[in-house]
């Protein structure tokens, strides 16, 4: 009975040899561009995030810029959104990836959503040694 289940394992695994290597590489990449990018992108956001919302001067003074610029946020937020779910069973610092998606995308409810996240005390305290290690001041909350 154990040959067979052994046997049963093999065949898998060289039927689908290209498809195993392939996710197998996308999950390394997505696990080191998280380990490379959360530092730099947890220093990105303003210590007063969750208090200011005032309007962009680039918004208004470069409106097609910014619409670009919005664009390829949306496009890398999204993206680390999809790989942050992906590395909640892969390896990687999933929650924290889906957490910097968040902020980066753009959606109804969005600070809301970000706010609630941020607000869970272990999440709060990684995030802001996260900052700690770049330099930045701590998040504000209130």
């Amino acid at each position: 009975m154990e040959f067979n289940t052994l046997n049963t394992i093999i065949i898998f695994f060289e039927s689908y040899k290209v498809l195993i290597l392939w996710l197998s590489s996308i999950s390394l990449f997505i696990f080191l561009f998280s380990l490379i990018s959360m530092r730099w992108l947890a220093g990105l956001i303003p210590s007063d995030y969750f208090i200011r919302k005032d309007v962009s001067r680039f918004k208004t003074n470069n409106p097609f810029l910014w619409y670009l610029v919005l664009l390829i946020k949306n496009i890398l937020g999204y993206s680390l959104i999809i790989g942050g779910i992906m590395m909640l069973v892969l390896p990687g610092q999933g929650l924290f990836t889906i957490i910097i998606g968040l902020m980066l995308s753009n959606y109804p409810g969005k600070y809301y959503i970000e706010k609630r996240f941020v607000e869970i005390p272990a999440v709060f305290k990684s995030i802001n040694w996260l900052r700690a290690k770049s330099n930045k001041p701590p998040i504000i909350l209130k």
